[in-house]
């Protein structure tokens, strides 16, 4: 529970500040809004990645954190923050001369995907920041500092929220820059982010400035680390289909699904932050030989994932449709995200099962059945399912079908799991 509430904290107001863009986005008109939508993929595209480095990085800081090997910790750590940046640059390089291409499989209009490249274009410089303070908060959790990841998280999301404004309708005789804006507000308010996380690891002397092993760790990294990107970018592929099939429908339907995935991730988050909890705190009780532990936090916090997806359903039903009608005036788009929050959060309980189940396995320093979960999420039932409803009941069939899939995959996880640690 500690934890998770500093963990929960931090992403809430990361998601908030993300949902705050979609009300200024709202502002600007329903085409701009139909091109955030199509940037979400590419940005889950991105955060996964780095998440994956993360789990990689944690999982092997904490189990040495938990068996009292602090030096190899320090090294590790230190090691994987160099290790992300080179990482984040090189995929930055591939993807950018792509982004036409990426946006028009996608689905998108000419003028929504010019508006979306300049939205990345932007968004791409930032992205290095952003990826430090992402590791460096699952560095920090590793070595049990719950605290200031979560405060710093929240300050920088709080920076967004701040130079909005000023960076998309501008202010006095300045006029903005519109959809664009937003992107440099992120970026700026990122690369504060930055600047505190390097700074706070470098005071509790956590930042050793020595390459020698630097190769090693990176090894070490990716055994946990490259198969938790692979298992990540499912995530992104899957939703990147799921675009393009709600596309299809009309760009209004992306519109909605963007805002109203945008609100439920608000209470979804909770689900995040309790995954990302469970990770060290798995991990430091595997490496210092409590196994009755670890089986009792997984127990706990499956109940409690299946306990909020009820809750937080019952949130969305009452609330969202009244937070997605003071976001958009366009009632096409204002029936599309009523739609889904009808439907695809009851799902959000059983993706925290899931969720769990994955982070406990990298944890363990087992990155197989996390991978392998995610591809048959992917292929055998995602997908399947998404075209299955798209054709029997249109788009309000493709998210039936993300319930249908999110149920059959916590089945796998947790059987596989609770098998495993027998």
């Amino acid at each position: 529970m500690r934890l998770t509430s500093f963990m929960v904290l931090g992403l809430v107001a990361v998601m908030t500040a993300n949902l705050v863009e979609s009300i200024y986005i709202g502002l600007l008109g329903t085409i701009e809004l139909a091109a955030l939508g199509f940037t979400f993929p590419l940005v889950m595209l991105m955060q996964s990645m780095t998440m994956g480095l993360a789990v990689g990085a944690s999982s092997v800081v904490a189990r040495l954190v938990g068996s009292n090997d602090l030096s190899a910790a320090k090294k590790i750590l230190s090691h994987s923050l160099l290790f992300t940046l080179i990482f984040v640059t090189i995929v930055s390089l591939i993807l950018f001369p792509n982004l036409e291409f990426i946006f028009s499989v996608l689905g998108a209009a000419t003028k929504t995907s010019d508006l979306a490249i300049e939205y990345m274009t932007f968004w791409f410089v930032g992205l290095p920041f952003f990826a430090i303070a992402m590791v460096g908060s699952s560095l920090m959790r590793a070595v049990g500092d719950a605290v200031k990841p979560s405060y710093l998280m929240t300050s920088g999301a709080g920076l967004q929220v701040l130079f909005g404004p000023f960076f998309i309708f501008g202010f006095s005789d300045f006029s903005g820059f519109g959809l664009p804006g937003a992107a440099m507000a992120f970026v700026a308010a990122r690369f504060f982010s930055f600047l505190l996380y390097v700074y706070f690891i470098r005071k509790d002397g956590f930042l050793v400035l020595d390459s020698k092993g630097f190769s090693k760790s990176c090894a070490e990294i990716l055994f946990v680390g490259l198969p938790a990107i692979a298992a990540n970018l499912i995530g992104p592929l899957t939703l990147s289909v799921i675009t393009r099939l709600l596309a299809a429908h009309g760009e209004f339907v992306v519109a909605g699904f963007s805002l109203a995935s945008r609100i439920e991730t608000m209470l979804a988050m909770v689900m995040w932050g309790l995954s990302m909890s469970v990770a060290p705190f798995v991990g430091q009780n595997w490496g210092a030989r409590f196994p009755h532990r670890v089986s009792k936090a997984i127990r706990l916090s499956n109940l409690f994932s299946l306990s909020w997806g009820v809750f937080a359903y019952l949130v969305l039903v009452l609330v969202g449709p009244y937070l997605v009608g003071q976001v958009s005036d366009d009632q096409n788009v204002v029936d599309a995200a009523r739609h889904y929050l009808l439907i695809a959060p009851l799902a959000i309980g059983l993706m925290g099962v899931t969720m769990n189940c994955v982070s406990s396995f990298n944890a363990l320093g087992k990155p197989k059945p996390p991978l392998a979960i995610s591809l048959i999420q992917m292929f055998a039932f995602s997908i399947p399912f998404a075209l299955l409803g798209d054709y029997l009941f249109g788009y309000r069939g493709i998210f039936v079908g993300t319930i249908i899939s999110a149920l059959l995959t916590a089945l796998i996880a947790y059987s596989w799991l609770k098998r495993y640690l027998r």
